[in-house]
């Protein structure tokens, strides 16, 4: 088997799983966070288990840049965006954590697999099998609206996450309703924005590695989101009534 056949295997089996985890998740809460339930296993402390699972998504996209052929300003702008992320998913998020939950570890070699599967996919495509990524695609109108999709759901992931742990004074552990920011019409903005980031990447990237990904991320956060609007109106009586799930004013 070449490089290449394997590459492709890999792509068709990421669509196929992303269809699987999609429909799976509805039935099935991932057990972490405000979800973390017993019965899946042993496991480890919430910040170490985020360094784990999320460190080799940018650690595993910078060797895809550094033995790849095309290191033109296009690829390596998409270098800055992936490694912005993730370098702060996997080693500044964790330390913002409040309280001192467990996250099972078969819940993070299934993230592992998934980070090695993604970065290898758009890193080799990015930086070794593309071809379209020339000074001319800077002012293809799909870069230049991705790149402002990726950014406008950065900025709202970021700012999610912010308010939620700016809920808990140090030392508290229980939860709180939201009431600002997307907050005020939805129960996960941070999910919002994260679809928006890879969505805008799909978009920017015009790959199949990179469409890939935008389902990945819709297929894993929306059951979630739905289990959080859940899990909100079931906790808290007083839950906004007309606060949608994932989409203002549709779902």
């Amino acid at each position: 088997m070449t490089i290449q056949t394997f590459y492709n295997d890999l792509l068709l089996i990421s669509f196929l799983l992303a269809a699987v985890v999609f429909v799976t998740l509805f039935f099935f809460t991932a057990p972490y966070g405000r979800h973390t339930r017993k019965g899946w296993g042993p496991a480890v402390r919430n910040k170490l288990a985020w360094i784990v699972m999320e460190s080799p998504s940018p650690l595993l996209f910078a060797v895809c840049f550094l033995v790849g052929k095309n290191h033109s300003p296009v690829p390596l702008i998409f270098l800055a965006l992936w490694e912005a992320h993730y370098i702060h998913r996997a080693f500044i998020y964790p330390f913002s954590l409040r309280g001192d939950k467990m996250m099972p570890v078969s819940v993070i070699l299934m993230a592992i697999t998934f980070n090695l599967m993604n970065a290898f996919l758009n890193g080799r495509y990015v930086f070794t099998l593309s071809t379209q990524y020339t000074t001319h695609w800077l002012v293809d109108p799909r870069f230049i609206c991705g790149i402002a999709l990726f950014v406008i759901g950065y900025l709202i992931n970021r700012s999610s996450d912010s308010i939620l742990r700016n809920l808990r004074a140090p030392g508290e552990t229980g939860y709180k309703i939201p009431q600002t920011g997307l907050y005020r019409w939805i129960s996960s903005p941070n999910y919002f924005g994260e679809i928006i980031v890879w969505s805008g990447w799909a978009l920017a990237t015009w790959s199949l590695p990179g469409m890939a990904f935008a389902i990945w991320t819709i297929a894993n956060l929306a059951p979630r989101a739905r289990s959080n609007h859940i899990w909100y109106r079931e906790t808290f009586p007083d839950y906004p009534k007309n606060r949608k799930a994932l989409v203002p004013g549709l779902w």
